[in-house]
C-alpha cells in the first residue's frame, strides 16, 4: 500500500530534506512538518511522505522542548492538556483515512495548507476576527477541545499543523516558551503517531519504518546547527527565507495537485 524502493538515491534526498527542514526549525522555532512533507511529497507519493516524517518531526520536537525548563514545562502542560488530548484523538482518525487519499487530492490539500500556513504565520495583515478570538475565546477550554480535535485531523491526515501554531501565536507567547509549547504539543501528539502508524498497518514492510528512523538523525543535526545559527539572523531575515521557502513549496505541491 505504502511501500517505498528504498533506492539510494532517494535515501539521499530524503536525508536532504529533513537536514533542511531541521534547520529551519532550528532557527524559526517551527515549520519542520510542513518544509519536510511538503518537499517531500514532491519526490514520492504524499502518503509515504507523511509517513516518511513521523520519527523525523518527534525527533526534532524532543530536542526543541528542551527550551522549556521544568516549571515552565509543567505550567504549559497544565494550561494546554485539553488542546493536546483532543488533538490526540483527532490525530488517529486522520491517520486512519490517510491511506485512501488518492495522490492528487491529497497534494493539492497539502499545497493549500501550506498558504494556509502562510496566512497564518504572517503578521502584517491582521485576519478577520483575529482580534476578537485573541481576546474572548482563544484560551477557553471548549476552543481548546475544538481546535485540539481540528488539528489532529489535519496533522494526522497531512503532517501540517497550522492550526496549533496559528492558535499558539494568537496567545502572545514570548519566543522561548512558544517554541517549547509548539514542540510539547507536537511531541505529544508525535508519540502516539509512532504506534498508530504501526497499528495502522502504515509501515508496510518495515522499509518506511527504517527509513524514518534513520532520517532522524540528519534531521536532528539539522535543527542543531539552526538553534546555533537562531542568535546571529535577525527575526526579519528569519522568517522572510522561511516564508520564500514555503511560498515555493506551496505553488508545487498545488500545480502538482492540480496535474499541470
Amino acid at each position: 500500500m505504502l511501500a517505498l524502493s528504498l533506492s539510494l538515491t532517494v535515501v539521499f534526498v530524503v536525508f536532504g530534506i529533513v537536514v533542511l527542514g531541521g534547520f529551519v526549525t532550528g532557527v524559526n522555532g517551527f515549520g519542520y512538518s510542513v518544509i519536510g512533507t511538503g518537499l517531500l511529497a514532491l519526490v514520492v507519493e504524499p502518503q509515504v511522505a507523511v509517513v516518511v516524517m513521523i520519527l523525523p518531526i518527534l525527533a526534532a520536537n524532543v530536542s526543541l522542548v528542551r527550551e522549556l525548563d521544568r516549571a515552565g514545562l509543567k505550567r504549559c502542560a497544565k494550561r494546554f492538556w485539553p488542546f493536546v488530548a483532543a488533538a490526540l484523538v483527532g490525530t488517529i482518525v486522520g491517520m486512519s483515512v490517510l491511506s485512501r487519499v488518492p495522490r492528487g487530492p491529497l497534494t493539492l490539500a497539502l499545497g493549500l495548507f501550506v498558504f494556509g500556513y502562510l496566512a497564518l504565520t504572517q503578521e502584517r495583515v491582521p485576519l478577520p476576527g483575529e482580534g476578537w478570538v485573541r481576546t474572548r475565546v482563544s484560551d477557553t477550554v471548549g476552543v481548546k477541545l475544538l481546535l485540539g480535535l481540528v488539528s489532529g485531523l489535519v496533522f494526522g491526515a497531512s503532517n501540517v499543523g497550522v492550526q496549533v501554531v496559528a492558535y499558539l501565536k494568537s496567545l502572545d507567547l514570548d519566543h522561548a516558551t512558544f517554541v517549547g509549547v509548539v514542540a510539547m504539543v507536537f511531541l505529544g501528539i508525535s508519540s502516539v503517531r509512532v504506534v498508530a502508524a504501526g497499528v495502522l498497518g502504515l509501515y508496510e514492510g518495515g522499509g518506511l519504518l527504517a527509513l524514518s528512523a534513520v532520517a532522524a538523525v540528519p534531521g536532528l543535526a539539522g535543527v542543531s546547527l539552526g538553534k546555533r545559527v537562531r542568535p546571529r539572523l535577525a527575526r526579519r531575515t528569519r522568517r522572510t527565507g522561511m516564508f520564500l521557502l514555503l511560498a515555493v513549496i506551496g505553488v508545487r505541491l498545488v500545480t502538482n495537485g492540480l496535474g499541470l
